[in-house]
């Protein structure tokens, strides 16, 4: 608790856990009077060099008044932040407010001098840009603009973690001292460093746990049988190159091994480090379990006990201390209630999981947040022989189980750059921050393939151990964002691996131009018609006939792939009789042959009942174990002697070549296939993202003063006709007027004023843009039509009062549509468009895009509907003014983006003519503007 002079409470939303640059956790929180006795410790641990270069003079110790001093803060003025493990400071920070004569002032006075000391031991460690990041955000929120630093000349790395922030700064050097003075503003730069700073510590932390030097097994059983005494074989069985220890504290003293592993009765008695704990205790033994780990300097836990959040309240509130207490010792946590995790490296050999068997090393990164999606997983990917096959393997694999620390974002940071792994394949039941997940996917979708499966997505709700955000967006709006971002997002778990083996196997597709050959008419032509349903342009199928040879195959396959009006190939092949007809493997064997002789171009293979081809396919050009004593290629046993010094392929080239994936059905190749084609293009149009436009009648500051002032009324409101129409003309959003008309009279004199022809509108909640229920008379080219079109409606629908109607001009005849920009609290801001009526209402055809647009995401928004033709002058009809749609789709965007406090826009109807656009219906939400956790300083999720 702060003392009666303090101002303001103690701001417990400062507190945050940090990933540090070692991939090790911190917890920063603000510094209070009760900490003094930890502030002085942690001083006296700081070497005397680094105590000169805080205070310019030789500093042994902190007196009464400098210990009052540093932790007596009125978290507006003055503030200190420190970072802790295990409860101890290993740095601190603070900031005082000072006037232009340099001297402490208050608001609104809006700069500060900041100050900064880290352990000895923690340097290095990416501490300082974690708190500078912090305290910046702490500043601004306290209307602090600039920072000034001054920093003695030798103190290189405290000047450079001033430099690296990213933010603008001004240096001068004066009596001995380096002077920095940056504003705290975001910019893209120091936006651009955060993240960069983020993904290394992320993908670190997930590094430590999937690359241990040692791992110990805490709950291993005294007889076999049992999660702890499994996951230890599985472990031993796989081969782990670093070392391995049974723990339990039931063994008896005299017991030192178990199975060949050394056994203790703690972690504590392991006279060596530990880097990886695998817990596997009943969830009350937990607890006693972490804190053993974090008192020996245990880096990372996976923990495979049940009976967290999964299990109701109670649990819910056992998983938060969990991870509570282990972030608190500067550990990462896997689980609780995971399958566990793999690593196939031939270098590390890791199956701290409970799958039986080491799956095949390959290059594919596995995530499930399910443990019995992520068997079926890996039970598909392992076997040969039905459904898709082949020998495409693993390079790493998580079971996130409850999700509580260690999520598929961290995963991502670590697979982005992870050489081994060139597909990422990702079984999700919900996002836990899906506007990072956007972030990330996007980088790593434009380096390597993504693809994702989303169970739970009727549900309603996340799984009952997962702890998420709520997202008010459809299930179909999160997978069109998705697509954006370059996610391969498909619906199940056998669209997943179909996928996942074409993009491992095969280079991506340059174009849909597909060729068909094979030796059965009726599989080629329903391979044929499958292209189509997918919007693939598929060439007519070439018919090799039942007689054909294996060197048939090979001929056609090789013209095919030479053939420049073709960017893939399907080969389709049912059971040959006769003498003349080719085995398997030699079939294979000609395949792969021509598809190493014309390579660049990705070949996949529809069998029907042969088995045996499918094997063969895997085995003519195998990632599987390869050995000099003549064993069968597709072999699951050792990985191949000297995999480790061959150079990888890139991403996307599909992997060794030859390496042809096979399908059971047309339908799933061609499924497989379409998602690659249209992964193709979105990396092709990602090196083009386009421009956010500038548009000179933008008023941007007038509609912030505009804003400012409306949401002085309250905390959230919809706007009026007349506000409406005001604050979307400061961004060249122009509403055509509408008069309310009460009475008969009222509409005449409205129609007068506004000019005929006009329009008679119902604007009741129960009429409105409802067309077809005959509350709307167009064209009244005079008084009298007016006039009988108002009797009529209020005789239809009861009075003016239940009506509401309203006179408007008419505008020039085209296509309505639907315009919409929403915040969505988890997902950000979407823009969203349809063609108005039962098309976005009942069919639900509605395209979206995360704002803000470029002019390429507009052109792409309005041709993505299903009815897009109808623009575009289908059957004949006049093509209508896109042009002028796309920019109305980038206003808004702008609108949007440029003020968070417009937190829902919607344009209906927007008539869209051969030239130009009416806007003829808008409305507009204001609210305070959600926070944005993507701008804020690198935190891990709260718990």
């Amino acid at each position: 608790m702060q003392s009666a002079p303090d101002r303001h409470e103690y701001p417990a939303h400062w507190e945050a856990d940090v990933v540090l640059r070692d991939g090790g956790t911190a917890r920063i929180r603000p510094i209070t009077v009760d900490d003094a006795e930890r502030l002085v410790s942690f001083y006296e641990q700081v070497s005397d060099e680094s105590k000169y270069y805080r205070f310019f003079a030789p500093y042994p110790r902190l007196s009464a008044k400098d210990v009052h001093r540093f932790t007596h803060h009125d978290f507006v003025d003055r503030v200190g932040l420190a970072a802790t493990i295990g409860g101890e400071f290993i740095a601190t920070v603070r900031y005082d407010r000072i006037g232009a004569d340099g001297m402490p002032a208050s608001a609104p006075a809006d700069e500060a001098e900041v100050a900064f000391l880290v352990q000895d031991a923690h340097q290095g460690r990416g501490v300082a840009s974690a708190l500078l990041e912090h305290i910046a955000a702490v500043a601004r929120e306290r209307g602090i603009r600039r920072f000034a630093a001054e920093v003695l000349p030798a103190n290189t790395k405290m000047i450079k973690v001033f430099t690296d922030a990213g933010y603008t700064q001004k240096r001068s050097f004066e009596d001995g001292v380096v002077r920095l003075e940056f504003g705290l503003e975001p910019t893209d730069r120091s936006l651009a460093v955060q993240y960069a700073r983020e993904q290394r510590a992320e993908a670190r932390s997930v590094q430590r746990l999937l690359a241990p030097g040692s791992v110990a097994v805490i709950g291993t059983g005294r007889t076999p049988g049992g999660v702890g005494r499994s996951v230890l074989g599985n472990i031993r069985d796989a081969g782990f190159t670093g070392r391995l220890y049974a723990v339990n504290k039931a063994f008896p003293e005299e017991l030192k091994e178990l199975d060949g592993v050394p056994a203790h009765r703690s972690v504590r008695d392991v006279g060596e480090p530990v880097d990886l704990a695998v817990v596997a205790v009943p969830a009350e033994q937990v607890p006693a379990v972490v804190a053993e780990c974090g008192e020996h300097g245990v880096q990372g836990l996976v923990v495979v006990s049940a009976g967290y959040a999964e299990s109701g309240p109670e649990g819910r509130e056992r998983q938060r201390e969990l991870v509570r207490h282990a972030r608190a010792y500067g550990m990462r946590l896997i689980g609780p209630n995971t399958f566990g995790i793999i690593n196939t490296a031939a270098d590390v050999r890791l199956n701290a999981s409970l799958a039986p068997e080491m799956p095949r090393p390959g290059r594919i990164g596995l995530f499930a947040q399910s443990g019995a999606i992520g068997i079926a997983l890996l039970s598909r990917l392992h076997r040969r022989g039905g459904g898709v096959t082949g020998d495409t393997g693993v390079s790493t694999f998580v079971s996130s189980g409850n999700r509580a620390d260690v999520s598929g974002n961290d995963v991502l940071q670590y697979w982005y750059d992870d050489p081994d792994t060139d597909v990422v394949l990702m079984y999700l039941e919900s996002i836990g921050n899906p506007r990072k997940f956007t972030r990330l996917a996007r980088r790593t979708a434009a380096t390597k393939p993504l693809v994702v499966v989303q169970g739970a997505r009727h549900g309603g709700s996340a799984p009952q151990g997962h702890a998420v955000r709520a997202t008010r967006l459809p299930h179909a709006t999160v997978s069109a964002l998705l697509r954006q971002a370059g996610v391969i997002r498909v619906d199940t778990i056998t669209e997943l691996v179909d996928a996942g083996l074409l993009l491992a196997r095969q280079p991506l597709p340059a174009g849909p131009r597909v060729a068909i050959l094979g030796n059965s008419e009726s599989l080629g032509l329903l391979t044929y018609d499958a292209c189509l349903s997918e919007g693939l342009r598929p060439l007519p199928p070439l018919d090799l006939t039942t007689a054909a040879s294996a060197e048939d195959f090979r001929r056609a396959l090789s013209r095919a792939l030479a053939d420049d009006t073709c960017d893939a190939v399907v080969v389709t092949a049912i059971p040959a009789i006769g003498e003349g007809s080719p085995g398997d493997a030699v079939l294979a064997e000609a395949l792969r042959s021509a598809a190493e002789e014309v390579p660049g171009k990705p070949v996949l293979v529809v069998h029907v009942e042969l088995g045996g081809l499918a094997e063969a396919l895997s085995a003519a050009a195998s990632t599987a174990p390869q050995s000099g004593s003549g064993e069968p290629a597709g072999q699951a046993d050792d990985a191949r002697p000297g995999a480790a010094d061959e150079e990888p392929p890139s991403p996307g080239s599909g992997g060794p070549a030859g390496l042809i994936p096979a399908y059971p059905a047309a339908e799933r190749a061609v499924r497989a296939l379409a998602e690659a084609v249209r992964y193709g293009q979105w990396r092709r149009d990602a090196t083009e993202p386009g421009r956010v436009p500038e548009y000179e009648d933008i008023d941007e500051r007038g509609a912030a003063a505009l804003i400012d002032g409306l949401l002085a009324r309250g905390q959230g409101l919809t706007l009026g006709t007349e506000d409406t129409c005001e604050l979307l003309g400061t961004y060249g959003i122009h509403v055509r007027r509408a008069v309310p008309a009460p009475s008969p009279d009222a509409a005449a004199e409205a129609a007068r004023a506004i000019g005929y022809p006009v329009a008679l509108k119902a604007t009741a909640p129960h009429l409105r843009h409802r067309a077809d229920l005959g509350g709307v008379r167009l064209d009244l080219a005079d008084e009298e039509q007016l006039r009988r079109a108002y009797a009529e409606l209020t005789e239809l629908f009861g009075t003016p009062q239940a009506l509401r109607p309203v006179v408007q001009g008419m505008a020039p005849r085209g296509v309505d549509t639907v315009v919409r920009a929403v915040i969505d609290p988890a997902a950000g801001a979407v823009l969203s468009f349809a063609l108005a009526g039962a098309a976005s209402q009942l069919l639900g055809d509605m395209a979206h895009r995360l704002i803000p647009v470029t002019d390429r995401e507009a052109a792409s928004l309005i041709r993505s509907i299903r009815t897009a033709p109808l623009l575009f002058g289908w059957r004949g009809s006049t093509p209508v003014d896109t042009p002028a749609l796309e920019e109305l789709l980038l206003r808004v965007s702008r609108l949007v983006h440029d003020h968070p406090e417009v937190v829902a826009v919607t344009l209906e109807p927007v008539v869209v003519a051969p030239n130009g656009l009416s806007v003829l219906g808008a409305t507009v939400r204001l609210a305070p503007p959600p926070a944005r956790d993507d701008l804020g300083p690198r935190t891990l999720p709260a718990y």
